[in-house]
């Protein structure tokens, strides 16, 4: 497993780790101080594990099991894999932060700052798959399909 799989596949665990953490505490302080979370903290729990957890493993998974590119392939670059995964590290920490501390303040900067990360985080993933649409292509299927397989 290459190394940029491998930290798709830990980051997610680590955002996994946070929003059960973030779930947890919103729990105790709705069922024991009757204090129910802020649309803003929900808002950070549900896309700290959707795009943080859900996404990166994703990412890494599919990284990992799509054909790997032929050798005189020079469309694609691995520098964009990287730069998919820092953009949507900074874009998902950003949110993640930038939600939780809307749910105390309202300043004008965190707005933006919880905006742009989810821009970043758009631009990643749309990156990403214009990064492997090439990947996915037949290897072998078309002479098993030939020879009449069916899946």
């Amino acid at each position: 497993m290459h190394t940029i799989i491998r930290r798709f596949i830990k980051t997610g665990i680590g955002f996994l780790v946070a929003g059960l953490l973030l779930g947890l505490w919103m729990l105790v302080r709705r069922e024991l101080l009757d204090q129910w979370p802020s649309p803003y903290l929900t808002a950070a729990h549900s896309h700290v594990l959707l795009v943080g957890f859900v996404m990166f493993m994703i990412l890494g998974v599919a990284a990992w099991l799509f054909p790997r590119p032929a050798q005189d392939d020079t469309s694609y670059r691995p520098a964009l894999v990287e730069a998919c995964y820092w953009l949507l590290l900074a874009g998902t920490l950003g949110r993640f932060a930038g939600e939780v501390l809307r749910a105390g303040r309202a300043d004008v900067w965190l707005r933006w700052v919880v905006v742009l990360s989810g821009a970043a985080q758009v631009v990643a993933i749309g990156l990403f798959m214009w990064t492997m649409w090439l990947r996915i292509r037949a290897v072998g299927s078309r002479v098993r399909e030939a020879k009449g397989e069916r899946f």
